[in-house]
């Protein structure tokens, strides 16, 4: 805590705290009043707002100036004083001071005295009074041109200052030099006078470390002063009486080294003359002499080689202004210890003190001061131009501005002027908004922009002459059209012609009432073709300056309230009943349902079957050659489609929202947004179903010409990995899972909290479909349950054992069954016993997997069928081919040997087989037709029951086991009337048949007399009765006889019919006719045409008529239909097998 309290208790601290606190009041008033004028009474874009931003931006900046300049003026004061002390303290703890050439605080106070001198004796501005020249060297060369400069440091005198420099082949002493820097900061020094002597220039390392020390010196002074060479020159006696004079050259700026050799030579014939006439004055005087004849040998040529290297690497930044050449002063101490530090100009200096005024030296670095003094200037004279620029501007534009309201001002009829100069006035709105909106040019913003006060005044002016020309023209002729709409008939053509016009006119119209829902570019498109002409204005002119015009009136009308219209509310009503209905056809929505289909088809590819099933071979398994459309697929469907439903949607939501509707009546159902979006989505759905059925019933199964083919197809199934079904089948999950959307977590968790409540209220089973709901789940439901990914509903309607994973499993049974056989010793004979336990039954797998395949195959619908024969019944249809066609010929020998051959032989040539007078034995014939006992019956029950199966009397292939096989259409036939005629014979179990007769009367007869195996029926035209029979009966002379007695004759013999089959006999002559469904009508006709009629009720069936059929029966020979070449079975989609007088029936096989 003490750390951090210290420094708040010194001065400087609480400075700054005040000072920042000031400062961000005055920033956070000027945020105030740039972002949020409001909150302080001020209001956005007047002047007082203005005014306000700019008087706290100028006093806050203000406040930090001055914060800064009395920091910085406190810091040089405290250390100016700081130093005033700790040089005039004399107490014992002082430092005693180090002992050097000079010292800082030697320097400093050296400085400071001689700036109170020459304040003192030059006044405030000294510094422009006063030539102040460093001079460097040897301090022998230094005395011999200023004697007592060494000692004092610094000398004064006639407005000239020499400043000790100390010698060059020394470190510089860098605080001296910062202290002499102080005297006069814009240009320290006027020279640099480097005293060398012969000996010395002609080592050029000499002078090179001379020069390098110069460099460091105008780094420290930043700023590098002209350079005099002083050449001190040697007598080898007196001539201190000799009168001096200033010899030497001052070299121009851009001296070169030649040029300085020339001008040295040019002081020859001047150094003769005068050396001449002081050596006549006194011998001793030769140094001019002297001087001029070494200039004259050598000397001047030396200089140029000694100089070369100056001008070639330092020139540009040490220049050198002249060359002087002199003897050693003689030193007088007339005023020692009078005025100190006081120094008397020799004659020959005065040529080094007349040209340092006028010579200029170099800045090093960036001399800040002069900078800013120049900057300040340059910004106040451009600022004094741009001024008056801006005023001149500023003055002009109002000018223009007012002499174009005044145009308008005045109430005329539409005319080309008028319109021209509300045009010209639109433009300089135009322009003046931009300026509001990104800025002023520069010349107008030197505090004479008056852009937003001038856009202000000329607003009210320019809306009061766009009313009278633009505005009020525009909503007459929105008006008109739309009444010329709302007025026609309700089923006049020209209501759909302009329904699309009309909307867009009723669409502006409301937005001239409406400025929130304005659109600029639209409603000047409306314009032109509602208005392309007005009158009064050229129709070039017109359609020129208009659309600009309308569009400027709307894009401003949102900021301009008052330029509002007052809008018919009763042709507004009428034009929205009659735009409802136009929209309301479905025409329109089938167009908008086609091109969106059509935006969208170019982007995707069509999906074929190997992009379906991926790295997969399909084309061992199945092919088609149907592609499914690339905009039916769910990538589609999440990457465009949606989102164009949701615009079209957004569209007439838009339309309904504000155009068509007030939002105070309800708008009908089958036009709102909301149905829009359904019967758009279900009719996309319906197509896409419609495309994936298509294609998916469109695939063939492969024909496999042998086993082999059979088992690789199976394999290829079966394998998990390398199976083109499964790949097939999980692209069709994906798809048909298309607009799925999952049940919301917060459904989920209020359904779960209310069955954790209600326990014993919850149903056994949850009817509503719990999981993602999707648009596809009618149709791909059944294969999605397939696959196990349905919902729950669907997995409940369909039985939850079915599942492609079982089917795939016992796919593989059956193919490791087939290549079983495959690999046995003899495959045929393996073949052989496999259709045997196939025909008889006894197989359970293979009747299994086929039953089951055949199950999911109708378990997935109608619409999936022809898929789902061909994808899970048809690949075991083949294997059942493969394995049953080759044994179907083994078995037609074998039902041949032990049936057919046997009846042959017992009933060929016999009645009623055969027209013959031998009758055929019954109880043989019941021997072969008994039901169950008899021969075919134990036969077809033993060998066939797996492949064929009794429904009541009738025999019928097993609809799943017998795929594959062609069953003989005879042979059905056959044992059916055997069969059928067994269960009429053997009613009861025992042999024989009941029935009953009725003799009618008829004219001309008198009795008649029939006696069947000694069962008599006399009638003699008396009362009808019924008389019952029994066939065969119990007679040791069977047979049928029939006698009758006309009125004209006595008794005659019909006919005469012996033998157990006698009564077949007679009934095969009588003409049948049926009264119902166990009466019959018999009638026989006399060689006199006499019918005689009796009545025949039976007790099953036809009776006695059924043994009719036996007549030329013939018993086939084979149960099975034999190809030399195997064709492809074709299935009948009702499964029927035709009966007798029809085509040869073919179990169901491969599509």
């Amino acid at each position: 805590m003490k750390r951090i309290a210290l420094p708040i208790k010194k001065p400087e601290a609480w400075f700054w705290i005040i000072t920042l606190l000031f400062l961000l009041a005055g920033i956070m008033l000027c945020w105030l009043v740039w972002q949020h004028p409001d909150r302080i009474g001020l209001i956005q874009g007047t002047p007082q707002r203005d005014r306000w931003l700019t008087g706290l931006m100028v006093g806050t900046g203000a406040i930090a100036l001055c914060a800064l300049l009395s920091f910085i003026g406190t810091r040089l004061s405290g250390k100016k004083y700081f130093d005033e002390v700790r040089q005039y303290s004399q107490g014992d703890d002082a430092p005693a001071p180090v002992k050097t050439d000079k010292t800082p605080d030697t320097s400093q106070a050296s400085s400071v005295q001689l700036k109170k001198r020459l304040r003192r004796r030059y006044g405030l501005f000294w510094r422009y009074k006063v030539r102040l020249l460093m001079v460097v060297g040897e301090p022998e060369q230094i005395a011999a041109l200023a004697p007592t400069l060494a000692e004092q440091g610094w000398l004064e005198g006639q407005r000239t200052v020499l400043l000790h420099g100390g010698s060059l082949h020394v470190q510089s002493d860098a605080p001296y030099l910062a202290a002499w820097r102080k005297l006069r900061r814009s240009r320290p020094l006027d020279g640099v006078v480097w005293a060398v002597t012969q000996a010395q220039n002609r080592v050029s390392s000499w002078m090179d470390d001379g020069l390098r020390s110069l460099e460091k010196s105008g780094e420290a002074l930043r700023y590098q002063p002209p350079v005099y060479l002083w050449q001190v020159c040697e007598s080898h006696w007196s001539q201190d009486e000799r009168v001096t004079q200033p010899v030497g050259a001052v070299f121009a700026t851009h001296a070169t080294p030649d040029a300085i050799e020339r001008q040295l030579r040019s002081l020859i014939p001047q150094l003769r003359e005068q050396g001449m006439q002081q050596v006549l004055a006194q011998q001793q005087h030769d140094f001019l002499l002297r001087l001029a004849q070494s200039l004259n040998t050598s000397e001047a040529a030396r200089w140029r080689q000694v100089l070369t290297p100056w001008f070639a690497d330092y020139a540009a930044r040490i220049p050198l202004r002249g060359l002087m050449f002199s003897l050693p002063e003689v030193s007088t101490n007339a005023s020692a210890g009078v005025h100190e530090k006081t120094w008397t100009a020799p004659a020959s200096w005065q040529g080094v003190l007349d040209d340092c005024r006028s010579a200029r030296g170099r800045r090093v670095g960036l001399p800040w001061q002069q900078t800013v003094c120049y900057g300040l200037l340059t910004l106040m004279v451009l600022w004094g131009a741009g001024s008056v620029v801006s005023f001149a501007v500023n003055r002009q534009q109002m000018l223009s501005a007012a002499e174009q309201v005044q145009r308008l001002a005045q109430p005329q009829p539409v005319s080309d002027e008028q319109l021209i100069a509300l045009q010209a006035l639109r433009n300089q709105i135009g322009r003046l908004q931009v300026r509001a909106a990104e800025g002023s040019p520069w010349y107008q913003r030197f505090g004479m922009d008056h852009n937003a006060q001038l856009l202000d005044t000329l607003l009210p002016w320019y809306g009061k002459a766009n009313n009278r020309l633009i505005r009020d023209a525009a909503a007459d002729s929105l008006q008109q059209q739309l009444g010329v709409l709302a007025n026609l008939p309700a089923n006049s053509p020209k209501r759909t012609a302009l329904a699309k016009s009309g909307y867009d006119q009723l669409k502006a119209y409301l937005m001239m009432a409406r400025p929130e829902k304005v659109d600029a570019a639209f409603f000047a498109q409306v314009m032109k073709t509602t208005e392309p002409l007005r009158q009064g204005v050229s129709p070039g002119l017109w359609q020129s300056l208009a659309p600009d015009l309308w569009q400027f009136y709307a894009h401003n009308l949102p900021t301009q309230p008052s330029w509002k219209i007052v809008p018919d509310k009763a042709l507004v009503s009428q034009t929205r009943q009659v735009l409802l209905g136009e929209i309301g056809q479905r025409n329109a929505e089938s167009t908008l349902y086609e091109n969106m289909l059509l935006s969208v088809r170019r982007n995707y590819a069509d999906m074929t079957l190997a992009e379906m099933t991926g790295d997969t071979d399909a084309q061992r398994l199945f092919h088609t050659e149907e592609t499914i459309p690339g905009m039916f697929t769910r990538k589609a469907w999440e990457e465009q489609i949606q989102r164009a439903i949701d615009n079209a949607v957004t569209s007439r939501r838009e339309e309904i929202d504000w155009v068509l509707s007030d939002n105070r009546r309800s708008i009908s159902d089958d036009i709102s947004p909301e149905a829009l979006k359904k019967r758009l989505t279900e009719r996309y759905f319906t197509d896409f179903a419609g495309a994936w059925l298509s294609f998916l019933n469109s695939l063939h199964w492969n024909e496999a010409k042998n086993l082999s083919d059979v088992i690789d197809q199976l394999t290829l199934m079966s394998d998990v990995r390398q199976s083109p079904l499964i790949a097939l089948m999980n692209t069709v999950a994906w798809q048909g899972q298309t607009g799925q959307q999952s049940e919301a977590l917060s459904d989920s968790l209020v359904k779960s909290a209310k069955a954790l409540i209600k326990k014993d209220a919850e149903p056994a089973i949850d009817q509503q479909a719990s999981g993602p709901v999707g648009p596809l789940d009618e149709t791909f439901g059944p294969l999605l349950a397939l696959m196990g990914k349905g919902n729950t509903q669907t997995m409940m309607s369909s039985d939850s054992s079915l599942s492609l994973q079982t089917l795939l499993t016992r796919v593989t049974r059956v193919r490791l069954k087939l290549q079983q056989v495959a690999s046995a010793a003899d495959p045929q004979e393996m073949i052989q016993v496999l259709a045997q336990t196939v025909f008889q039954g006894k197989n359970v797998n293979l009747t299994d997997t086929q039953e089951y395949a055949s199950l999911i195959a109708a378990s997935l619908g109608e619409e999936w069928n022809n898929f789902g024969r061909t994808m899970f019944v048809q690949p075991l249809t083949q294997a059942w081919e493969t394995v049953l066609q080759p044994s179907s010929a083994s078995l037609n020998d074998q039902w041949k040997n032990a049936i057919v051959v046997n009846w042959k032989s017992a009933f060929d040539g016999r009645y009623p087989f055969a027209a013959s007078k031998s009758d055929a034995s019954l109880p043989m014939l019941a021997d072969f037709i008994r039901k169950d006992s008899g021969r075919i019956d134990s036969f077809l029950t033993s060998e066939l029951s797996g492949v064929l199966h009794k429904e009541g009397t009738r025999w019928v292939p097993d609809k799943v086991n017998s795929q594959g096989l062609t069953f003989n259409p005879e042979f059905l036939a056959a044992i059916n009337q055997l069969s059928q005629i067994s269960d009429i014979l053997f009613t009861d179990g025992s042999q024989g048949l009941r029935f009953e007769l009725l003799a009618r009367p008829v004219p001309d007869v008198v009795e008649t007399n029939l006696s069947i195996d000694g069962q008599k029926l006399h009638y003699f035209n008396q009362m009808e009765s019924w008389q019952s029979f029994r066939w065969p009966g119990d007679t040791y002379k069977p047979g049928a006889m029939l006698t009758w007695t006309s009125v004209d004759a006595g008794a005659r013999l019909y006919g005469d019919y012996q033998g157990t089959w006698g009564l077949i006999r007679w009934l095969e002559q009588a003409k049948q006719q049926k009264l119902d469904e166990g009466r019959y009508q018999l009638t026989f006709t006399t060689p006199d045409n006499a019918p005689l009629q009796w009545i025949l009720r039976t007790e099953l069936g036809k009776g006695p008529l059924a043994l009719l059929q036996l007549r030329n029966f013939t018993l086939p020979a084979q149960i099975f239909q034999i190809q030399n070449t195997p064709e492809p079975a074709v299935h009948t989609p009702d499964d029927e097998f035709v009966q007798e007088d029809s085509e040869p029936v073919q179990a169901p096989a491969k599509r």
